[in-house]
């Protein structure tokens, strides 16, 4: 059957293949906005593929954006999702199922009357770059235009508010220079606190053709970690962390003493310079070189290749941006590339790459406690009387309103009594977790509107509203380019969930006729109609978008702003004049001095722990956490060590160690890793209370990684330096081990992790994960100093299923050790192991594998942990796509050597076109070339 074009907008068309309906949209994790096309039968989505046509990324894909469809798959919908509102009236009570009328009258006399008592600010709310442009606009309104209250703010603030702060002070408003297409004409590439082959995995794949186009391209690296860009880069820089601004400060005192500047252009261009001047003297490269912790000579040759070359592009993100020097990070960054005129060229500029899908859209829109709308101050009476006329109101307060830590902590000590949360898990993305945990439960009122019912903060709302979520929503976001794009939803709404606009707007209605508002300032229809009055009020501002609308992004397809009114096209990158959006109409220069990390390491935390995201999982995980085969690279939580700070403190690989922090413990299974350096520890931003957990001091229970980050701000901006925290870590002496495993059906999986969460907390250690690709399976791993008893221990194996006549059972009561089986035809279905976890590995293999039985006879219960004959582990899977294990791959290397001693990148096709691996998303092939140099390593040795 021909495919039918049933739209005839060729940037968003819907295409019908027999029964299959395809729609455009756009990636809904980090912020490199890729284009996706969507399939799906009407009632589901059953696949999901990169638009070619998307400027974004040309039909690439990561490993996240890959597997979309499968966080849709409607079994696991029904368990995750929020389908119905509910309700709590009192604290103690239960929420129960309520009608949408009842729960927004309730909410709406709770802000009136406690507006009444206490006034605007006793209310808050906070949102996320997760919301449509559409959605944040009217929450800003809202707060700040019907309500009276600044007191909004973002999850935004936990990751792009110091490089807005940055770019404010530098460039004069909050706008990237650069785009994507700079890759292909950058001369170097300086990649400092970020780890794109991980995080922006679609732009390291337009990095790695640009390499191979451009040969001559130099990358510089500049990360505390050896990650994989870093291990990439032609030079690498292990700087400490938190001494960018040093790093910074250095390369331009360099490029000052070696004539690498631009005089011309910083007279006629810039101001401030001779302030910094007198500042950067102290910047010495000694000085700057033992700061750090790399040479001089390396310091040296990074400052040489950014100011020698004829464009210099920065690549940076949370390693700058989640600090408490974080403004002065970006601005000093920003310093260098004015100095040397690198920015307003083609392959040249300071490229802040955002965090989650429409931080952009957010930040377009006001949607933070200290900006309104289209880049307006709000310590501005002229830019306040500008959006209080667009809006229909008397006035916009002027008062600041408290941002994200700020609020939790007001929350807690009870000026904040409401507090409206949106799209976000503040219970597993906020620093200090246990004042956070606080604050929700002294709130008077904690509303929580989010799509997912499983996450943390989701237990602590007195109301829950249901909203859409991603292939159900309308509407529009921005990437990190300023690229501006249009979608339709690809299902109907489920259940009775609303969109997070329509939630708004029926709530403002209501407040308004009960506080006596004659008319409504709310009047949409259409998402389309909020974006219309977002667009006119960019008009003249630096984001000018007059000259879009809703039609020309279907027609035409994304759009970068400014795109002003009589524009054939948006701008690619900005300042290409020289000129900037300050009152002078200059760049700034500013004065940035190096300050140490908020928390120092000392005698009693010795270890630097930095947090960081995984390859395979996004943020809290409530959406890639649903996927079994993104646990299969990092498949349980984990904190990474050096092999020498493993071998020094006697800890073995897989062992349990205390991480503990000033705020609190957390532990985790200990990982060498050899992209660490002595003396530091890395973690997973992503993993909160939801995957690993534990009983806690008093039983209070612990929280996952943010019980240990550090809530220190940045004065500027206003963000928490999640990325460094002191700690210590010790063993963890535990002797008491209990593992069970096993198939789930996946009608019940994410019920099932639900149901363990309580149990997580009545054990020292516990964790909580998937496994698996064509079926989904569930472990569950505690450690404790007693052994449970065996009632509980029977409760929890029943709930995988291990029990009656299918179940072979050893037990060893005298020495504590168990090991009960589930047989189903013939095969390993699930597995408990007590005491003695050794036979792990092979066991967990034959299950996955779906292996016979039958041969192994008494082996399957023999109290001895060999595995059967010829067995050999697959390892850990490096191929998320094509599940390529580490063993296949080494195995294709050792017959490789029989063969030839072919260079490495010869290696790496024959291992592409054996294996396949790499050659579908390619998040993997870094992880691939450093396998093969290390193979290569290891037989020169």
């Amino acid at each position: 059957m021909n495919d039918r074009i049933i739209s005839n907008l060729p940037g968003q068309a819907d295409t019908e293949k027999g029964t299959l309906k395809e729609v455009k949209a756009t990636c809904c994790y980090c912020g490199v906005g890729c284009g996706v096309i969507v399939q799906s039968d009407g009632k589901q989505v059953v696949g999901v593929r990169g638009d070619p046509d998307h400027p974004a990324n040309f039909g690439r894909l990561c490993t996240k954006g890959s597997t979309l469809h499968l966080t849709a798959r409607p079994a696991l919908q029904q368990q995750a999702r929020a389908l119905y509102p509910e309700l709590r009236t009192t604290r103690n009570s239960l929420r129960k199922q309520v009608s949408w009328d009842e729960t927004m009258d309730f909410i709406a006399r709770k802000f009136v009357g406690t507006i009444r008592e206490h006034g605007p600010d006793s209310v808050g709310f906070y949102i996320s770059g997760q919301l449509l442009t559409e959605d944040y606009y009217v929450f800003n309104k809202l707060a700040k235009g019907l309500i009276g209250t600044n007191n909004v703010d973002t999850n935004s603030r936990l990751c792009m508010s110091s490089a807005v702060a940055g770019y404010k002070q530098t460039l004069g408003t909050d706008a990237p220079p650069a785009c994507y297409e700079d890759f292909e004409h950058a001369q170097v590439i300086f990649i400092v606190g970020a780890n794109p082959a991980y995080a922006h995995p679609v732009l390291y794949r337009r990095i790695e053709e640009a390499r191979r186009k451009n040969p001559s391209m130099k990358i510089i690296a500049a990360d505390p970690r050896r990650t994989d860009t870093a291990r990439e880069a032609d030079l690498f820089l292990p700087i400490l962390p938190g001494t960018d601004v040093a790093l910074f400060n250095g390369m331009l005192h360099i490029c000052m003493q070696e004539a690498l500047i631009d005089p011309a252009y910083i007279d006629a261009h810039t101001e401030g310079f001779a302030e910094l001047k007198n500042t950067l003297a102290d910047y010495v490269p000694k000085v700057v070189a033992e700061i750090c912790g790399i040479s001089e000579e390396d310091l040296f040759r990074a400052a040489r290749w950014f100011g020698e070359s004829k464009a210099s592009l920065s690549l940076y993100c949370q390693g700058l941006n989640q600090s408490s020097s974080g403004t002065a990070k970006n601005a000093a960054l920003v310093n260098l590339h004015l100095a040397t005129h690198q920015i307003g060229r083609p392959g040249a500029g300071p490229f802040s790459l955002t965090g989650q899908p429409n931080a952009m859209g957010g930040r377009e829109v006001g949607g933070m406690a200290n900006i309104i709308s289209a880049h307006r101050e709000l310590a501005n009476p002229g830019h306040r009387a500008e959006v209080a006329r667009l809006w229909g109101v008397d006035e916009v307060p002027a008062k600041p309103g408290k941002t994200a830590v700020e609020m939790f902590e007001a929350v807690n000590r009870g000026e904040i009594k409401i507090l409206w949360i949106a799209c976000t898990n503040p219970a597993q993305s906020m620093p200090e977790q246990k004042l956070v945990r606080e604050a929700l439960k002294k709130a008077e009122l904690v509303i929580v509107q989010e799509a997912y019912k499983t996450t943390a903060t989701v237990d602590y709302a007195d109301v829950l509203l249901p909203a859409t979520t991603w292939s159900e929503k309308e509407g529009t976001v921005t990437n990190s380019e300023r690229r501006i794009t249009r979608f339709k939803p690809v299902l109907s709404k489920p259940g009775e969930a609303m969109h997070d606009w329509e939630i708004v707007i029926d709530f403002a209605r209501r407040y308004e006729r009960l506080s006596g508002r004659e008319k409504s300032i709310f009047p949409y229809k259409t998402p389309e109609e909020i974006w219309n009055e977002h667009r006119e009020s960019t008009r003249g501002r630096d984001l000018d978008i007059t000259g879009l609308s809703y039609k020309i992004l279907e027609e035409q397809g994304p759009q970068q702003w400014p795109f002003p009114e009589g524009a054939s096209s948006g701008r690619k990158r900005l300042y290409e004049d020289g000129a900037f959006p300050t009152p002078s109409g200059r760049a700034r220069f500013v004065s940035t001095v190096f300050k140490p990390v908020a928390e120092p390491v000392d005698i009693r935390y010795p270890f630097h722990m930095l947090t960081g995201r995984l390859r395979d999982q996004w943020h809290g995980m409530s959406r890639t956490g649903t996927v079994a085969q993104l646990f299969s690279h990092a498949a349980e939580p984990a904190v990474v060590l050096s092999q020498e700070d493993m071998e020094k403190s006697l800890i073995k690989q897989g062992e349990l160690v205390h991480v503990t922090s000033r705020r609190g413990t957390q532990i985790f299974t200990a990982m060498a890793g050899d992209d660490m350096r002595a003396g530091q520890a890395f973690i997973g931003m992503h993993w909160g209370e939801e995957y690993v957990s534990g009983r806690g001091y008093k039983g209070e229970g612990t929280y996952g990684v943010n019980a240990l980050t550090c809530p220190a701000i940045d004065p500027s901006s206003r963000q928490p330096e999640l990325k460094h925290a002191a700690v210590r870590i010790l063993k963890a002496e535990l002797p008491w081990r209990f593992l069970v495993f096993g198939w789930v059906d996946e009608a019940r999986v994410l019920t099932l992790q639900a149901q363990l969460r309580p149990f997580m907390r009545r054990f020292a250690y516990a964790s909580c994960t998937l496994f698996g690709r064509d079926k989904v399976g569930v472990v569950f791993r505690v450690a404790d100093d007693y052994a449970a008893p065996t009632e509980l221990i029977a409760e929890i194996e029943a709930m995988f299923g291990i029990a009656g006549s299918n179940v072979l059972r050893y037990d060893d009561i005298k020495r504590g050790k168990t090991r009960h089986l589930l047989i189903n035809d013939d095969k390993l279905a699930a597995v408990s192991l007590c005491g003695d976890l050794s036979a792990e590995t092979w066991l967990k293999e034959y299950l996955e594998g779906g292996q016979s039985i039958a041969a192994l006879g008494r082996l399957l219960l023999m109290p001895s942990s060999k595995a059967p004959a010829g067995f050999k582990s697959r390892g850990r899977i490096v191929c998320n796509c094509l599940n390529v294990s580490e063993s296949e791959i080494a195995n294709f290397l050792v017959a490789q050597d029989e063969v030839n001693h072919g260079m490495p990148e010869v290696l790496l096709a024959g291992v592409k076109e054996k294996l396949k691996c790499g050659t579908n998303c390619g998040s993997c092939v870094p992880e691939l070339k450093k396998m093969i140099l290390l193979h290569k390593a290891g037989k020169a040795a």
